[in-house]
């Protein structure tokens, strides 16, 4: 049986070469499983809502965010400078057991939440198993079929 990470088919391996540096450090990740559904979070303080952007293509989620610098960076003289401005991306290998078309995102407190729901063919369910007792079977000799004992009786 396949663990549930499998759905996420090395989830954080594809990374966009041209972000590959930023990505790690830009966008730190929480990844966990609830219920029929995997919930990220992503941490993306400073970052203004409406310049994310998600897309899917291909079981390939991308989220690209902008951090923009509220200071004129180039005249200042600079002692320590930590934080990191600019545009930032992500891209995450989905698995095939996902709803992509039901995927739900969140913005608040400077944290991206992502839903990614459990598609229903994927679930776990349990098999019913038929079966019969000799007295419920039915004979069938030369093609026909003969009523049981008790079918006749009831005529």
């Amino acid at each position: 049986m396949a663990s549930n990470l499998d759905l996420f088919r090395d989830f954080d391996r594809v990374f966009n070469q041209a972000t590959r540096g930023q990505s790690a450090f830009g966008m730190p990740m929480d990844l966990h499983r609830e219920g029929d559904r995997f919930v990220a979070e992503i941490d993306l303080p400073g970052v203004d809502p409406s310049s994310i952007d998600i897309d899917v293509e291909d079981f390939t989620l991308t989220i690209r965010a902008e951090r923009k610098s509220t200071r004129n960076l180039d005249k200042n003289q600079w002692v320590t400078r930590e934080r990191s401005y600019g545009t930032f991306a992500r891209q995450l290998s989905l698995g095939r057991g996902l709803d992509l078309n039901r995927i739900e995102a969140d913005y608040a407190d400077g944290v991206l939440t992502l839903s990614i729901p459990v598609a229903e063919d994927s679930k776990p369910r349990k098999v019913q198993v038929r079966h019969s007792t000799a007295a419920e079977a039915v004979a069938v000799e030369g093609g026909e079929s003969q009523e049981s004992s008790a079918e006749t009786a009831e005529r």
